[in-house]
């Protein structure tokens, strides 16, 4: 529904009560109605109840009060979750006139069971705090805390205690009564707050949140100046100056630059288990506003991670509001929270609006549906099927591709063993430390070169004299032979061979050899090859692996 109203529906089929703003038409064309309104209708319209079409409503209604600036309220975020929030069955949604928040005392405010109320420029927060001692209402976002946004120095102070990552910063108190905290020594290109030293280019931020006229001071190197921020005008956001001293009258927090690439990520939670982010371009930049062709500013869909969507949750509890906005930096592969704005939407994302009411709305259901005895439990709905437009007509959306990936397929490792009792192995053995620890293992490709090269003499020798003293069998010679001379060359990790001292000789394998004539040996080894053959890899994983593979 637009501005303009249109019927809310609950769950039942019947329309819940629906109400609109002011200026707008009344109850016939549905929409959301602010207290005045419905005062107005009752005095007016009392003889004519009898000529509604509409069925009555349920005997007990949940009555959420929006308590808010009008702006705020009649806002496109607002009024398109205000909206789906009541078609709740048993919801009903009153805005609170802007002239009886500001005019008219607490108790003659309207009666709500549920209050979303939050701080804007001009918002009497001390009479919400009023109103809500008087009341007691669910809160959706706590108002004491809004006491402490509205103060940077105690948004770090709180993301500090809660261990969540911020900048480095220091901050600098002009306060005639803490003179202990206003120490300040300014360089050339750098700024010593309390001790605290800050090269250039840092930052320095009001510590009232209210006043966004943030600076960034550059090095001389990049040759000076500053950058000043501000809130968005027209297609500007931040412009240059040539002014490298920072400001002298005035409290500040001095925090280090994060060199991000060129974004800032704005999170918006609706409690501490969901979270939705997007990226703009940084005003730090140019300053110039990246607006699309409805002349709104372009944002980016950002997935959080893991520790981002915990810091989200954090953030959400540690300030007690519900609805809640924060900035994070992603810089030096970490993310740090630079700002919290508190009670914030998201603008112009439908899945936002559907999300946020749902998750209120069920929030608002479960906390008080049991103390008004509301037969109500949170419904189970199927899932969602991500049907998207396309140029062919409408068709299921790929969310996303899982691939589970194990190495690629390969044959079991092929072991020889064999006795060597040739003086050519014990030289070997010596050679590279084996007595050392009784075993020996050798990968190079220098050192198989040389077990290559003692087989194929010890091969030679018998090929020449058969009754030569060779004890070592031919047969496994040449199988040691053909394995290492695979390939052409000695490459990777695909062979290798293990030799093991036995001081004492090969003990009995077998009752064959029971008769044998005992013999001194002076150096028994195992030879263990292992190799993997490049041919024996699927070639499915050949082709399937690279089309896996993640390119920027």
């Amino acid at each position: 529904m637009s501005e303009t109203g249109g019927e809310g529906w609950g769950q039942s089929g019947n329309p819940t009560t629906v109400f609109a703003y002011e200026g707008h038409q009344g109850p016939e064309e549905g929409g959301m109605k602010n207290e005045g309104e419905m005062r107005k209708g009752e005095e007016e319209g009392q003889g004519k109840e009898e000529d509604e079409d509409y069925d009555s409503p349920p005997e007990r209604q949940i009555v959420v009060g929006i308590c808010s600036m009008m702006k705020k309220s009649k806002s496109k975020p607002m009024t398109q979750i205000m909206e789906r929030l009541c078609k709740f069955e048993y919801i009903t949604v009153v805005i609170f006139p802007e002239e009886v928040i500001l005019n008219e005392p607490v108790d003659k405010w309207p009666l709500c069971d549920c209050l979303v109320s939050f701080h804007s420029k001009g918002f009497p927060l001390d009479k919400a705090v009023e109103y809500a001692n008087l009341r007691n209402p669910l809160l959706i976002n706590d108002l004491n805390m809004q006491y402490y946004i509205q103060d940077r120095r105690e948004v770090y102070r709180i993301l500090q205690e809660e261990g969540i990552d911020l900048p480095r910063y220091a901050v600098l108190t002009r306060d005639p009564d803490r003179p202990e905290e206003c120490n300040l020594v300014e360089g050339e290109d750098h700024v010593e707050v309390n001790g605290e030293v800050f090269p250039k280019p840092f930052v320095e931020k009001p510590v009232c949140a209210e006043d966004h006229n943030v600076y960034i001071y550059y090095p001389t190197s990049a040759g000076g100046g500053s950058q000043r921020l501000f809130r968005k005008i027209g297609s500007r956001s931040s412009v240059y100056s040539p002014e490298s001293c920072v400001r002298k009258t005035g409290s500040y927090i001095y925090e280090e630059f994060m060199p991000t690439d060129g974004t800032d990520v704005k999170v918006y939670t609706v409690g501490p288990d969901y979270a939705h982010a997007e990226a703009r371009k940084s005003p730090a930049l140019d300053g110039k506003v990246e607006r699309d062709s409805e002349g709104k500013e372009i944002r980016y869909p950002v997935m959080l991670t893991a520790m981002e969507k915990l810091v989200a949750r954090k953030v959400c509890l540690a300030f007690k509001q519900t609805v809640c906005g924060f900035d994070l930096l992603r810089a030096n592969g970490h993310s740090f929270v630079c700002d919290v704005n508190g009670f914030s939407f998201v603008k112009n994302s439908m899945k936002y609006y559907d999300d946020c009411a749902k998750v209120l709305g069920n929030m608002v259901m479960r906390e008080l549906a049991p103390q008004f005895h509301i037969p109500w439990s949170i419904p189970m709905e199927a899932e969602d099927i991500p049907i998207v437009p396309t140029t062919s007509g409408t068709m299921m959306e790929l969310r996303c591709v899982i691939a589970i990936i194990r190495h690629g397929d390969r044959t079991p490792k092929q072991k020889m063993k064999m006795e060597v009792r040739h003086p050519l192995f014990f030289e070997l053995f010596e050679k590279y430390g084996g007595y050392k620890s009784g075993k020996l293992k050798l990968k190079k490709p220098k050192q198989l070169q040389e077990v290559l090269d003692i087989a194929r003499l010890l091969l030679a020798e018998l090929g020449q004299h058969t009754d030569c003293e060779i004890e070592e069998k031919k047969g496994k010679l040449e199988q040691l032979k053909t394995v290492l001379e695979m390939y052409g060359h000695f490459s990777g990790i695909n062979r290798k061979v293990q030799l093991t001292y036995l001081p004492n000789g090969q003990p009995k394998a077998s009752s064959e050899e029971e008769g044998r004539e005992s013999q001194p040996y002076t150096i028994f080894g195992h030879f263990y090859f292992c190799f993997i053959r490049p041919q024996d890899i699927s070639p499915k994983s050949t082709v399937f692996g690279p089309m896996c593979s993640c390119k920027p």
